[in-house]
């Protein structure tokens, strides 16, 4: 099991190593601060004590809070406001911990490192990952808090789930004050978690009071972001007014809505990935039917859950933007790795390669 923490780890410094890499690149081409939502990131965080009205109100209500709170204090410092270095510090480790996390997970329930390593090559080696990490958007810290509660909800799973989950409910509140393609993805997790543990041996009636308990966190912090935004902007949620409904083609029908999600995903992972990660999913489900030691796999499945966000927003005639599709190519590197690592063993090194190659 050391050997394993070891493997995640040496894993998740390479990510981080890469992430730094690509940050030097895109700041030496003047591209950190190319996205205006980049630049604004770091407005929302600055202003919170630099403004005529400084206070928790600065946060507003539309983006959630927890990207500004943790960079709150940095860009109070002029050099890293202007050059958005803070921001990017924290973007690049966030990649570094998903990468760790997601390997972990999959080290943990299979100790295949054919296929956690290929899981996060996938993933730190695409160039639309590689950019969001390299600037102030908060995709990055996205990935790493979704990513490690997974990890720590498999880890509270396999040690039997007898204690309360704060770690890892601490990190799905983390998660749902992050994104909201969080709030979907936790939902899928507490229902995965649910059917980890019966598929596991564990009693009904302990697996839905183990599952209330892991859904408390993230319960409790949403609950107090809808009354901040009830208290800041007098709505409980605000779900419109912030964008032009010029979609037109995907308003109110789900279909073209779910498409124009597919088509944005295949422009930034490229098809080989997308039906590498439909096959690890089916290999994922059937370990879960076939194998109790190895059914936390079956977490990572709730990465999926983020495309729920933008076929929502596309329904609602939101523009379309092919940055949403992201925190898809996270689901896929995963699914594809977990794919790898239920090989036969002889076979998992050849199909890593040859995945990464592909892809």
């Amino acid at each position: 099991m050391q050997g394993r923490g070891r493997v995640a780890l040496v894993l998740g410094v390479g990510a981080l190593l890469v992430g730094i890499g690509a940050a030097l690149f895109y700041a030496r081409a003047g591209l950190t601060l190319s996205h205006y939502d980049a630049r604004a990131h770091l407005v929302v965080a600055r202003r919170i004590i630099d403004s005529l009205t400084p206070g928790w109100q600065q946060v507003g209500a539309v983006w959630l809070p927890l990207p500004h709170l943790v960079n709150m204090l940095p860009v109070q410092v002029d050099l890293l406001y202007r050059t958005g270095a803070s921001a990017v510090a924290i973007s690049v480790l966030s990649t570094g911990v998903a990468s760790w996390a997601i390997a972990a997970l999959i080290l943990r329930a299979t100790g295949s490192r054919s296929g956690a390593t290929a899981a996060v090559a996938l993933f730190v080696l695409n160039p639309d990952v590689l950019y969001l990490q390299s600037t102030p958007m908060t995709e990055p810290l996205l990935f790493a808090t979704t990513a490690a509660s997974l990890a720590l909800i498999a880890d509270w799973i396999m040690r039997g789930a007898a204690r309360w989950p704060h770690a890892a409910g601490g990190m799905l509140a983390a998660a749902c004050l992050t994104r909201y393609e969080a709030w979907p993805i936790t939902g899928c997790a507490v229902a995965l978690s649910a059917a980890v543990l019966l598929r596991r041996g564990t009693l009904p009636g302990r697996a839905v009071v183990a599952t209330i308990e892991l859904a408390s966190w993230p319960t409790l912090v949403i609950g107090l972001f809808l009354i901040n935004s009830r208290w800041t902007v007098g709505a409980w949620f605000v779900s419109a007014g912030f964008f032009v409904p010029e979609n037109t083609a995907a308003l109110g029908h789900p279909l073209v809505a779910w498409h124009q999600v597919r088509e944005g995903l295949y422009h930034v992972s490229g098809t080989g990935l997308v039906w590498s990660a439909y096959a690890g999913a089916a290999l994922v489900v059937l370990t879960w039917i076939r194998s109790r030691e190895r059914a936390p796999l079956a977490l990572l499945l709730a990465l999926a859950g983020a495309a729920a966000l933008p076929w929502s927003a596309y329904m609602q005639g939101h523009p379309f933007r092919i940055r949403y599709d992201v925190p898809l190519v996270a689901a896929c590197a995963a699914l594809a790795g977990a794919g790898v690592s239920l090989l036969a063993s002889r076979i998992r090194p050849l199909a890593a390669t040859a995945l990464i190659a592909v892809a």
